[in-house]
């Protein structure tokens, strides 16, 4: 098994390379407006790092979202080429997920929720009764909506950073964005056990920030 693990749901640019039981190699770089540049570059350091080619993939492993309409599609896309040039399989996962996962490598015990900047000052978030077992769907809400559901629960990610206010139990220690050595670890033990996995297609939760004009400008010839 060597599975390639990427996501780009989070302004993180993260891709990793897992041998069904370790990590083989990982790259990880923030940058929110870079998604595009950053990625296959990214693949190609982490193949080069690990000393493999492409063709040695036997899986790929995506972080499906939710994230922001832009950044999520480089992934989701870049994922499917390989997997049909490859004609291997594509896992898919919800990228809170893997952070949550992520998070329970670190240490974190019990229940809490993670949540992830969705911008517009809203929050993609989730609760789990552990770094495995997510209990609610992902949902994309206004910090101060969620408040109320978060209570004394742990919080994980950038969103729960960014609004310590409605996240009072905010872990700004443990991991803020996506992992893909974690995505990578998650799909493993899921292959292993025969867990599920979603399709390739993005998680947006609501509507892209571009929309077509309504109403065209008409201009005749003279």
């Amino acid at each position: 098994m060597l599975l390639l693990a990427l996501d780009t749901a989070t302004p993180a640019v993260t891709v990793a390379l897992h041998d069904g039981e370790t990590v083989v190699a990982e790259s990880n770089e923030v940058d929110a407006r870079r998604h595009g540049e950053l990625l296959l570059p990214a693949v190609d350091r982490v193949l080069g790092e690990a000393g493999v080619t492409l063709d040695a993939v036997t899986g790929i492993v995506v972080g499906v979202g939710p994230g922001p309409y832009t950044g999520l599609r480089v992934g989701i896309v870049t994922a499917a080429t390989f997997a049909a040039a490859l004609s291997v399989p594509v896992h898919g996962l919800c990228s809170l997920d893997g952070v949550a996962y992520a998070a329970g490598q670190a240490g974190l015990e019990g229940e809490f929720v993670v949540a992830t900047d969705a911008r517009r000052k809203e929050v993609y978030w989730a609760r789990y009764a552990d770094a495995r077992t997510r209990v609610t769907e992902p949902a994309v809400d206004r910090p101060a909506e969620v408040a109320g559901q978060v209570a004394g629960l742990p919080a994980v990610g950038a969103g729960a950073v960014l609004y310590p206010d409605s996240f009072p139990g905010v872990r700004a220690e443990l991991p803020q964005h996506q992992s893909a050595a974690a995505l990578a670890a998650l799909a493993a033990e899921k292959l292993r056990t025969g867990g599920e996995f979603l399709p390739d297609q993005p998680l947006y939760l609501r509507r892209p920030d571009a929309q077509v004009p309504a109403n065209y400008k008409v201009v005749t010839p003279q």
